[in-house]
């Protein structure tokens, strides 16, 4: 229960007392909601899924994910959640801070492992919102929004010298993981600044015989490169290895974590003892390429290794559900899984080949301004809160966590953070809640906008592309174009998202600047009127 809604109960069931008395109970009330224990959060964010390969979410799939399937029967399943983009770097930017990504500089495609973080210094994140109001922040996995390494690249790399720019800036307290995607290069375990075994060899992309169209990073490395684009790569890395270590890493933390808060706990006064809620945030490489499930899954589904890499992902999904079932932690653990894109191409492969289609009835995938390009897996538990197999159906984004968590919190985000998060809370409480949330703004790789308010979504004109307009709850697979029947709405529309894009936010609040000003995606638009 948030304070707004305590409070209000508490003001209803006290009516016939006199008003001061009400005052200032309620603020006795507020006071000991404030210093109850929050409760822990865990963010799993799968790399590549599509809809479809969850098997709670589609009866067709050709495997099974047990583990998802019980967060969706033990929490709340959002059937119409989107990521933010449709590829990597921007999804992960708009979950991290309730921003768009295409407000900033990166308009198109994602970054490699070195460059600039995308997020900018004094950005809100979720892991800085926790931080600030007494968690322990944590990520394990995959960052793939830049970093700045020390030196360059097979010149004067000195990895004695700590990373900058990269998640111990942007709110964690502790870092462990590689870079960016495995095809972008610098690959290494990092803990914190430095990686115990720094990527001193080289290597390129090799052939990968057990998946479709797909590559291996895994020794035997060279001591030099033989082309210019080979990766960087630590002599103990291994693409295979990467799903067991960040899960084992993840569970190390947090039980590091809960044995210093018993230790804590056993030195203090125990009435004076608080407990410091975790937040862990936990973004697998899985099932983005290279597909390399362990031999103990391989051959285990009915769509190749693919299905097998799905299935190991969920194994390692039960094993944080394990962690907090023998810590007792389930509770009040608050933990939501989603992905930052559809489906690899490969899922058309799979199609023929396996009858599995990865973005389950949505058209297309990763990539992709239609529905399979960024509508993915969003399931959330909370068993103190969420009643056990509620299901929202409304339109949600990845980039409404912040504002989520603000409110769990009790507390406002300033008005230059979370320009696009509209909390989810009220359906945590009622799963039929009405959110009235402003419209979803979709983008795709190509820089490509479509707006989607209520059932009705309107992509827009892009080079030689024309609008088109689809109902969603008629028309989930988005093939009856019906925008020339529909000339009020589709202008509407575009009204809106001219709006949403110009002000720098789409929920309510003082207009904010975006990092640039007009660029040639906006071609509904014309440059003049920007100015």
């Amino acid at each position: 229960m948030n304070n707004r809604i305590a409070l209000a109960c508490f003001v209803s069931l006290s009516s016939i007392c006199h008003l001061s008395s009400i005052a200032l109970a309620a603020e006795d009330l507020s006071s000991a909601m404030s210093a109850a224990p929050r409760p822990n959060i865990i963010v799993i964010y799968t790399d590549d899924q599509g809809y479809g390969d969850a098997s709670c979410l589609n009866p067709d799939s050709k495997f099974s994910t047990p583990n998802l399937n019980r967060l969706a029967r033990e929490g709340l399943t959002f059937t119409d959640g989107h990521s933010s983009d449709t590829v990597c770097t921007p999804s992960r930017y708009g979950l991290l801070t309730g921003r768009y990504s295409w407000r900033t500089e990166l308009k198109r495609g994602v970054f490699g492992a070195e460059k600039p973080c995308l997020i900018a210094d004094g950005r809100m994140t979720l892991a800085s919102l926790l931080r600030d109001h007494g968690y322990a922040t944590a990520m394990v996995g995959k960052w793939h929004l830049g970093m700045d390494f020390p030196g360059e690249k097979g010149e004067n790399r000195d990895w004695s010298q700590p990373v900058r720019d990269m998640p111990l800036d942007k709110g964690f307290d502790y870092f462990w993981g590689i870079p960016a995607s495995m095809n972008y290069g610098v690959l290494a375990w990092f803990e914190g600044r430095h990686a115990a075994v720094p990527p001193t060899l080289f290597t390129r992309k090799k052939d990968n015989k057990i998946a479709l169209s797909d590559y291996r990073i895994t020794p035997p490395y060279e001591k030099k490169p033989l082309k210019p684009a080979d990766l960087e790569v630590a002599p103990d890395f291994d693409d295979i290895e990467c799903l067991t270590r960040f899960t084992d890493k993840a569970i190390e933390w947090i039980e590091n974590h809960l044995k210093a808060q018993k230790r804590g706990a056993e030195g203090a006064d125990a009435r004076a003892a608080t407990h410091k809620s975790f937040f862990l945030y936990l973004p697998y490489t899985s099932p983005h390429k290279p597909v390399i499930p362990l031999g103990s899954f391989r051959g285990k589904s009915e769509a190749g290794a693919y299905g097998d890499f799905m299935m190991e992902t969920d194994w390692h999904v039960g094993r944080i559900l394990e962690l907090l079932d023998r810590e007792q932690l389930a509770e009040d653990t608050l933990m939501v899984f989603s992905s930052d894109n559809g489906p690899e191409t490969t899922w058309k492969q799979r199609i023929e080949l396996y009858d599995h289609d990865s973005s389950g009835i949505y058209k297309e995938g990763k990539r992709s301004i239609y529905e399979g390009g960024h509508r993915v897996p969003f399931l959330v538990r909370w068993p103190a809160v969420i009643k056990a197999g509620g299901v929202c159906h409304q339109p949600v984004c990845q980039t409404d966590l912040l504002a989520t968590f603000a409110e769990i919190l009790g507390t406002e985000l300033p008005v230059d953070a979370g320009e696009d998060s509209a909390s989810l809370y009220p359906v945590f409480v009622d799963a039929g809640a009405d959110l009235q949330r402003p419209p979803l703004i979709n983008h795709g790789s190509s820089g490509r906008f479509a707006i989607r308010d209520g059932d009705w979504k309107l992509v827009m004109p892009h080079k030689k592309l024309s609008f088109e307009l689809y109902n969603l709850k008629s028309d989930p697979g988005e093939e009856d174009n019906v925008y020339q029947s529909n000339p009020e709405l589709a202008k509407k529309l575009e009204r809106r998202i001219t709006r949403i894009v110009r002000e720098g936010r789409s929920t309510p609040g003082k207009a904010q600047t975006n990092d640039t000003g007009w660029w040639d995606d906006l071609t509904w638009t014309e440059e003049e009127e920007w100015r």
